[in-house]
């Protein structure tokens, strides 16, 4: 393993229920928010209702399933189902909404806008103060205002609009910008113009329901119940059982249009693919192994170790299993890191802090390409390529930070900068370093501009940044695995589970969409997380020394490897069964039992992590 001693340096060891009631038209709350509003507080059936009221007489619900019912026949009045809707109230007793707030939804859907203002003032005399207020009711009048002035544009009546606009709308003394803004319309030149510009529909009932939408918002659920209520109660309830999918891939955008609401949601295919199981051991290394990195093509692997090798394994795009290809002698100190050009076809092999040299293999020829070397006091352990692929950066806790081309030439530096782990951005310009000063600093090295993106309190190990550039991974000395989320520059996450002392361990971005996360831990186990859970998803048994290492394969997201101080390469893939896995562990070149290996799956789905950014990121 790679342990970093007190100054970071690399070295080899050996080891509602919302209490709701109905109110009358003269101002009286009624204890049974079931009963029918009516101007003189008695109930008044015609025989229909009467038939309905004998038949459910004893019927008695309580605030819950009273609640549920008004939901429905909002619902169903929603959907065009008016007279089903009208039965159920009657059936059940409830009544869907107070007579006032009918009315004034009739009047505002039909552009009566003179008896919806007497409706807004009656609605102020039966709900109290502290749920309509004066600054609300104003808002409610102003936004009736606003349509009637636009429908006068719409019909152009200049003259008529004029009015609204000094005699009715300017007196509220209420969002004046806006009052600016209307009267700019009056210079539209012809009606889709004015749509453009207000960003509004034109005189129709699609218009007319969004201001009543914005309407209902303000007043209270007892009076008219929030627009599409269940609506939003179903989506929500989609949302949180997405949040606690342990294998959700955050690219589907889940919403009740594209999800059954007759079961939970659940990513099964993507549990029945997770590399959770054993199907293969590479054991060709004779000492402890490094690092391991799949080529972003998802066809090769490339493992480093101690035994001064790094080996290239070729992935079979059916059978998804390695078999060995090529065997480089490198660093005599071991080799400690590896990195793939993004076409695959390079691949910069580094070594320990005694190291000073970079070694560029060209692996689709399996020669070596170039070398890097500058000064044998130097120490180059690590390296990131740019993402055309012409060039990478390279550095180590020395001081040294170069830009250099594919040839090994060193085309820039900067000075003075001790870098333990590097990444190479989108931009193709931007490159982040991680320093002996617990910081990760972003340098540009064409304009030379330098400044801290990440602060820590305890040594950055490693890390490693998402594909999108938003996230990073940190592994920190004795605290674990901080996610960092780079645009708002704070910590949204630190994961359970890993053990992290001082050894140099690498973690990973990966699964469809890159939505898990994986890292080796010196209790010998491999970690995998939901980049949205801090819990662990799955903990990975076999290895009988530390894990240093982790890879996910970037295009066949069932394929996991990982590396440790017991020799060995073990690959990890769905349940054995599972389609080609049973012939791949027949066809393994050092097999195992099942038995030998194990995994653990964590189901507790009542753990949410902190949910601060879900960008999607959240």
């Amino acid at each position: 393993m790679l342990e970093e001693n007190m100054n970071g340096h690399r070295m080899a060891q050996g080891n509602s229920n919302a209490d709701q009631s109905s109110i009358s038209a003269n101002g009286t709350s009624s204890s049974n928010n079931c009963a029918d509003y009516t101007t003189n507080g008695i109930m008044n059936h015609n025989s229909h209702q009467n038939q309905y009221s004998t038949q459910n007489q004893n019927v008695q619900l309580d605030n819950t399933n009273r609640d549920i019912v008004r939901l429905i026949g909002q619902h169903l009045k929603l959907i065009g189902l008016d007279r089903t809707a009208q039965m159920l109230m009657q059936e059940s007793g409830c009544t869907l909404e107070h007579p006032a707030a009918t009315k004034f939804r009739e009047h505002v859907l039909s552009g009566d806008w003179q008896k919806a203002d007497y409706d807004l003032q009656e609605l102020q005399t039966i709900v109290d103060d502290d749920k309509l207020t004066k600054h609300n009711l104003i808002e409610m009048k102003f936004l009736l205002l606003e349509q009637k002035y636009l429908e006068y544009l719409d019909d152009s009546r200049p003259i008529d609009a004029l009015h609204v606009l000094r005699n009715e709308l300017t007196p509220l003394q209420h969002n004046t910008p806006r009052v600016h803004q209307l009267s700019s319309y009056m210079m539209c030149t012809n009606n889709q113009e004015l749509y453009e510009r207000a960003s509004w529909e034109g005189k129709n009932i699609k218009s007319r329901t969004r201001l009543m939408d914005r309407l209902q918002s303000y007043l209270p659920a007892s009076v008219m119940l929030p627009p599409k209520r269940l609506h939003t109660l179903l989506r929500q309830a989609v949302e949180l059982q997405t949040e606690r999918c342990s294998h959700h891939d955050m690219a589907w955008e889940t919403s009740i249009d594209n999800v059954s609401l007759l079961s939970d949601h659940n990513c099964s295919d993507t549990a029945h693919n997770f590399p959770m199981y054993p199907v293969q051991i590479l054991n060709e290394h004779s000492d402890e192994v490094w690092f391991c990195k799949f080529s972003p093509n998802g066809l090769k692997l490339a493992t480093g170790s101690k035994d001064t090798y790094v080996i290239i394994w070729d992935v079979d795009p059916e059978k998804h299993q390695l078999k060995h290809r090529k065997s480089f002698e490198c660093h005599p100190n071991g080799v400690s890191f590896v990195t793939w050009s993004p076409d695959s076809k390079y691949l910069i092999v580094g070594g320990t802090e005694e190291s000073s040299e970079l070694l560029i293999f060209n692996i689709d020829e399996l020669k070596l390409h170039s070398k890097v070397s500058h000064s044998n006091d130097e120490s180059l352990t690590c390296a990131a390529f740019s993402p055309d692929g012409t060039r990478f950066v390279t550095g180590g806790i020395r001081g040294q930070f170069y830009l250099c081309d594919l040839e090994g030439t060193i085309l820039n530096n900067w000075d003075g900068v001790r870098v333990n782990s590097l990444a190479f951005l989108n931009d193709n310009q931007t490159v982040l370093a991680a320093d002996t000063h617990y910081r990760i600093r972003s340098y540009c090295f064409e304009t030379r501009n330098d400044y801290n993106m990440i602060q820590e309190q305890h040594p950055i190990m490693t890390f490693s940044v998402n594909s999108t550039d938003r996230l990073a991974l940190l592994n920190i000395s004795s605290q674990g695995l901080h996610l960092w989320d780079l645009r708002d520059k704070c910590v949204i996450r630190t994961y359970q589970g890993i053990t992290q002392g001082t050894y140099t361990i690498y973690s990973t971005f990966g699964g469809v969409n890159e939505s898990f996360i994986a890292s080796g831990s010196e209790d010998n186990t491999v970690c995998i997380w939901h980049v949205r859970r801090e819990e662990p998803l799955a903990t990975l048994t076999g290895h009988t020394r530390t894990v240093n290492c982790v890879s996910w394969n970037p295009v066949f997201h069932d394929m996991l490897a990982s590396c440790s101080d017991d020799g060995t390469v073990r690959i990890w893939g769905p349940k054995p069964g599972n389609g080609y896995l049973s012939s791949l562990i027949s066809g393994s070149t050092s097999s195992t039992p099942a038995t030998s290996s194990s995994s653990s799956l964590n189901h507790n789905d009542d753990h949410m992590g902190n949910s601060n950014n879900d960008w999607n990121i959240s």
